[in-house]
């Protein structure tokens, strides 16, 4: 035992025989001479054992402690790593649910599709065939009184020339009205006009879900008490070409990747911002936008009249992506391991990221009244996101159903 703890952790070979005070280090003396030449306070371990103060059972209970809690996140880091894998298999079987459900669906298009096929080429062949056996039977006709008239040129019987020549001229004008009522000179054929809707639909979606990790993904190790200093403040202008009025930024969101989601009120726009603060995409919403939050790392939601807009960065671009309608009107939203938590102006709601109410969490019956800056990203709200724009009606009360 005395042997391991005399072995230099550096220099497996040579034994502990200094402690350097600066850093609060054991040393041998190569460590000594490489590493610590520069120091003050370097002494021999025998100097410094006689300043020793230290109850070794205290210190032994104080390692049996930290390794007690080391065993026990060991334990449930291990158990996380079971559930991760549990986890990642039931939403494997889920997506290729999805995708058979998709397969499917599109099969069912498709059959759809080819059975109308099918129809009008039926439709078009019995319309042919008929004009084909009509074409048959005329010029049977005529070719038929064509011999007989050919017969009676040498003849001279006027009644039977009179009745061969009223058929002629009967059969003559009904083979005539007929080649006047098909079209000339005009092939048949089908045209097939794509929907193309579906095809730019699927273009515009990033992946078949939201998969969300319900881990923790940023733990801050600080103390809650802490002071914060601003130590500086800078200003930057979010307008483009084609705002039609000044901005006012009602949300605000810090994407892990460095780029800033903003939500233009008056300009019903949100605008993406590189690193450094500049518009690099925009889209358009079709209401006045309210509040903003992150559901992944490169997907927000965004609040509007009594919709929720999901909008993703795809190759540095903002796509509108799934929209779900509410019953009321929607104000502040917070996402958190899954759930989507909504405000109304009077009411807190829990719903699941495909818009189904989970609860009604609180309502205030005092008032149908909204306070702007009690719910908006200009200040404490419920995304948490530091926000440095400032609420330009901060304290009064605005009603949202009037045009601003």
């Amino acid at each position: 035992m005395e042997d391991l703890l005399l072995k230099c952790d550096v220099h497996k070979d040579k034994k502990v025989e200094m402690f350097c005070q600066d850093h609060s280090q054991l040393c041998c003396t190569v460590c000594a001479f490489l590493c610590h030449r520069q120091c003050t306070n370097v002494t021999l371990i025998s100097e410094s054992a006689k300043h020793l103060s230290m109850d070794m059972q205290q210190l032994s209970n104080k390692l049996q402690t930290i390794v007690d809690e080391l065993n026990k996140l060991k334990i449930t880091q291990e158990a996380s790593i079971q559930s991760v894998e549990v986890s990642c298999n039931e939403k494997l079987l889920k997506i290729q649910d999805l995708r058979k459900r998709l397969n499917a669906a599109l099969d069912a298009l498709e059959n759809t599709t080819l059975k109308e096929l099918d129809e009008i080429r039926t439709t078009m062949l019995t319309v042919l065939k008929k004009d084909i056996d009509n074409c048959n039977r005329l010029k049977d006709d005529l070719q038929t009184l064509r011999e007989a008239v050919n017969g009676l040129c040498d003849k001279s019987k006027k009644e039977i020339e009179f009745i061969a020549s009223r058929k002629c001229l009967d059969k003559i004008q009904e083979s005539e009205s007929y080649l006047k009522e098909q079209p000339v000179n005009v092939q048949s054929l089908m045209i097939f006009q794509a929907n193309t809707d579906i095809e730019q639909y699927l273009s515009k979606q990033s992946s078949l879900g939201r998969i969300v990790d319900s881990m923790q993904s940023l733990k801050l190790k600080m103390n809650p008490d802490q002071v914060l200093t601003v130590m500086r403040t800078s200003e930057y202008t979010v307008s483009i070409p084609s705002d039609t009025r000044d901005y006012i930024i009602s949300g605000i969101c810090s994407m892990p990747c460095g780029q800033v989601i903003v939500a233009d009120y008056f300009n019903k726009k949100v605008k993406l911002l590189d690193k450094h603060y500049n518009v690099s995409s925009h889209c358009d919403v079709s209401g006045y936008p309210w509040e903003i939050c992150q559901i992944t790392s490169s997907e927000v939601a965004v609040t509007f009249n009594k919709d929720v807009q999901f909008i993703s960065i795809n190759n540095g671009n903002l796509v509108s992506g799934t929209k779900i309608s509410l019953q009321h009107n929607v104000k502040g939203i917070a996402h958190h391991k899954g759930a989507l938590y909504i405000t109304s102006g009077t009411a807190l709601y829990s719903y699941t990221l495909t818009g189904t109410l989970v609860k009604k969490l609180f309502k205030d019956a005092g008032g149908s009244s909204v306070l702007l800056r009690s719910e908006s990203c200009w200040g404490q709200d419920l995304c948490h996101q530091p926000h440095t724009a400032q609420a330009p009606y901060s304290g009064y009360r605005w009603d949202p159903n009037i045009n601003p």
